[in-house]
């Protein structure tokens, strides 16, 4: 036990990330994003995969996410796979919720089932997902995401 730094946890399980994030491992490399938005988004792990990093340029507005579990000091992971946007153009921060089921990716805005959504579905090969926003009291954009390349394991920074 580490007892300065764990609060008298065992280390050994909280050590390696939860094996769910996997599942976001389809999203690793560049994407070119079309439709009604518009830039690139490439997805990269952070050093020791307990974070997915998306650096976002779409639409004229550049930012990074931060996907994982939540986890604070002394509490268990959390059970939802979550995200924190920081946007560079005006300082915004958003918080998101993450989840691939089969081949479809649902991204909610804030907390799981909320009613503003994404949802979008990757073909067989694993290269183009195609999906849309969905806003409360309608609204939203549709957009079909291209893989333009594909980082190898380990391989980090941006391209």
């Amino acid at each position: 036990m580490t007892e300065s730094l764990s609060g008298g946890h065992d280390q050994t399980a909280a050590s390696r990330p939860n094996v769910d994030l996997q599942t976001l491992s389809r999203l690793i490399g560049t994407w070119k994003v079309t439709g009604e938005a518009e830039g690139t988004v490439t997805y990269e792990w952070a050093e020791g995969g307990f974070f997915l990093l998306q650096h976002v340029e779409l639409g004229g507005s550049k930012g990074l996410e931060i996907i994982g579990h939540d986890h604070r000091y002394g509490e268990e992971p959390s059970a939802d796979i979550r995200s924190h946007y920081y946007g560079f153009g005006e300082g915004e921060t958003l918080d998101y919720t993450y989840e691939i089921r089969n081949d479809t990716l649902t991204i909610w805005m804030g907390e799981r089932d909320s009613p503003a959504y994404y949802e979008g579905t990757f073909d067989a090969a694993g290269a183009v997902l195609t999906g849309a926003w969905h806003y409360p009291g309608g609204g939203g954009y549709s957009t079909i995401s291209t893989k333009v390349t594909k980082l190898t394991p380990g391989e980090r920074g941006r391209r």
